[in-house]
């Protein structure tokens, strides 16, 4: 391509750029930034004949050399388009941006220039901001990645992660990244709901359906109707549930407890679990056709202690979440103490972890000794609970199966010392389906 015509080709590309609202550059193989549109020179100054590198970043070499994934060398490999998540300086500071690069090519197919298009996220900071989810580490940004990639379709997600990891978090960032935040986003904790009771929250019932439906009652997946319905703990929900569910994915509708017409669903569907639900599928606790529903976009969350560089941050966020109006602060042997923590709990742990410091602290500095709890407080010096006894083996003479079944519960009952809802776990039944032989035994047992 001569010269005169690059010239050519890159003012119409250039006037194209400047009616977008986003950030958009023009640069080189040799990283010089030829054009920036006005949304970039308002938060990166001017920059034409810079290096990109030099420009987001103020690094002197590019960002692979710097311990950074370039996407101009990753497309210059791959000659297709390459995005990554960085840090970039901006006016407003430091932030997290969605990097898309595309190469042009000429009619030799010769590649030549590239337009780099950048996003920001509006929902994660790389600064310790108390309304944000918080972070810089590598472990986070490729989480965040994929979150930006998941949200503008309506494919299902299932956010994977430990206890404590900031599911919800993740969810209602997904949520309002994907469009209009006003859309309503509905949590659902499947472990605090019994079996009956998640069936009519979920899809609502008709009045009369049951004893004391005195009225029609919306379910929250209608009241989810255009936005996002969240499904929390999704591994607790029973199998009886699991059909009910899978059935409302494929057919796109369903009918409230007690109704006969179906009623169409429009809702974008993000589960969590810590966990593991391929292995639940194995031991045949989970359906595997809901599973493969359910991940069809899977983003594991990192746990705290791979993401260790971020706790300071988290800690500083955290502190004005838990202490707002004091100015509470850290010391250096305090950061270092939490950085070398385990935090099997993650950052409710953390979040606790602070919270019993900021009133243990009467100044407004937190030392390593605020977070050591004084005794009176400390975990390991609580009364445990008491361990049951173990069962011993149950043991009849040959008794029809109904009757063995029947003296096996009685036993279970008398020997396990578990609540009803620990004991149907163990037996590998529903409470429910528990409660109804029980209520059985009871009525043959004479008074």
């Amino acid at each position: 391509m001569s010269p005169l015509t690059t010239e050519a080709s890159l003012d119409t590309i250039s006037r194209m750029l400047d009616e977008l609202d986003e950030p958009r550059i023009v640069i080189t193989e040799q990283f010089e930034i030829l054009h920036a549109n006005p949304a970039y020179q308002a938060l990166y100054g001017q920059v034409v004949g810079q290096r990109c590198h030099a420009a987001s970043h103020g690094y002197q070499r590019p960002c692979n050399e710097e311990g950074e994934s370039c996407p101009l060398q990753m497309t210059l490999s791959s000659g297709q388009p390459e995005r990554v998540l960085h840090i970039h300086r901006t006016a407003h500071g430091e932030e997290h941006v969605d990097v898309e690069l595309m190469p042009l090519a000429d009619i030799s197919g010769h590649r030549h220039l590239f337009i780099e298009k950048m996003q920001h996220l509006p929902q994660a900071s790389s600064q310790p901001v108390p309304d944000k989810m918080v972070g810089r580490s590598p472990a986070f940004r490729s989480m965040l990645l994929l979150a930006r990639r998941a949200a503008p379709s309506r494919a299902a997600v299932l956010l994977i992660g430990e206890s404590g990891t900031g599911k919800e978090g993740l969810a209602r960032a997904i949520h309002n990244s994907g469009g209009d935040a006003r859309r309503p986003f509905i949590a659902v904790d499947c472990a605090s709901l019994t079996e009956t009771l998640l069936e009519s929250e979920l899809f609502g019932y008709e009045k009369g359906a049951f004893t004391g439906a005195q009225q029609r009652k919306q379910g929250l997946v209608e009241a989810a109707d255009g936005g996002t319905l969240f499904l929390d703990e999704i591994g607790d929900l029973p199998l009886s549930q699991q059909v009910k569910l899978l059935r409302l994915l494929e057919s796109g509708s369903f009918r409230r407890v007690g109704g006969i017409h179906s009623i169409p669903a429009n809702f974008r569907l993000i589960a969590a679990t810590h966990r593991d639900l391929a292995q639940m599928v194995a031991e045949g606790s989970f359906r595997a056709d809901l599973y493969y529903r359910l991940a069809v976009f899977p983003i594991r969350l990192p746990p705290l202690r791979e993401r260790r560089e971020d706790i300071p941050l988290l800690a500083a966020a955290l502190l004005e979440r838990v202490a707002p109006g004091r100015q509470l602060q850290l010391d250096a042997d305090a950061r270092q103490w939490l950085v070398e923590q385990a935090f099997p709990g993650n950052i409710r742990e953390l979040r606790n972890l602070l919270e019993r410091a900021s009133l243990l602290s009467d100044g407004e500095q937190i030392s390593r000794e605020h977070l050591n709890a004084p005794s009176g407080l400390q975990t390991d010096s609580m009364p445990q609970p008491v361990a049951p006894a173990p069962m011993q083996p149950f043991q009849c003479g040959l008794l029809p199966l109904a009757e063995v079944q029947a003296r096996y519960l009685q036993w279970a009952v008398r020997h396990s010392q578990l609540g009803r809802k620990e004991l149907a776990a163990r037996l590998q039944i529903t409470e429910r389906t528990l409660y109804r032989q029980l209520a059985a035994l009871e009525k043959k047992t004479p008074t």
